[in-house]
């Protein structure tokens, strides 16, 4: 193997020693221009994107920081608030549910289980209600099947209440 590169080796010496001055020098130059091709394809091209797009990519990821930051300062107040008995939280979901929905909602309890059936429930309030009964009954949507009616969401929400206390 080695005594086949020594020959290649060699055979293109007397190759480039065959070549006039002027042939040497153009071959010289042209392995020089694709020399540094290579190196600004490959190793300076790329850096100068990266530094490119850094400022905005740093941007992005601290917007994400800071909302990551948000999210774990409202769970750990979720957290440190007190429990909430079963009772309570059907008060507040039943409470709500008149303020927020009217009569086009009802609710239906079967153990920890809340099913909500909505007619026409227009959708600003029923996010409202949703985030009111997360945050006060602590009560969790587990399921939805929604429709966009004429006059609002038609459907049903199934909610789960904390645990008993």
């Amino acid at each position: 193997m080695s005594g086949d590169i020594t020959g290649r080796l060699q055979f293109a010496a007397r190759a480039w020693a065959r070549l006039g001055l002027r042939e040497r020098r153009m071959l010289a130059l042209a392995g020089a221009v694709v020399l540094v091709a290579l190196v600004w394809a490959l190793g300076i091209a790329p850096a100068l994107k990266t530094l490119k797009t850094a400022p905005a990519q740093h941007e992005i990821l601290d917007a994400q920081l800071q909302s990551m930051h948000k999210l774990a300062a409202q769970a750990k107040g979720l957290q440190n608030r007190p429990a909430v008995t079963r009772a309570d939280a059907l008060r507040v979901l039943e409470s709500s549910l008149r303020q927020r929905l009217g009569a086009g909602a009802q609710l239906n309890v079967v153990g920890d289980r809340v099913t909500v059936v909505l007619k026409g429930a227009a959708p600003d309030m029923l996010a409202q209600w949703l985030a009111h009964a997360r945050v006060t009954a602590r009560a969790v949507a587990t399921q939805s099947r929604l429709t966009r009616g004429a006059s609002g969401w038609d459907g049903t929400v199934v909610l789960e209440l904390p645990a008993s206390s």
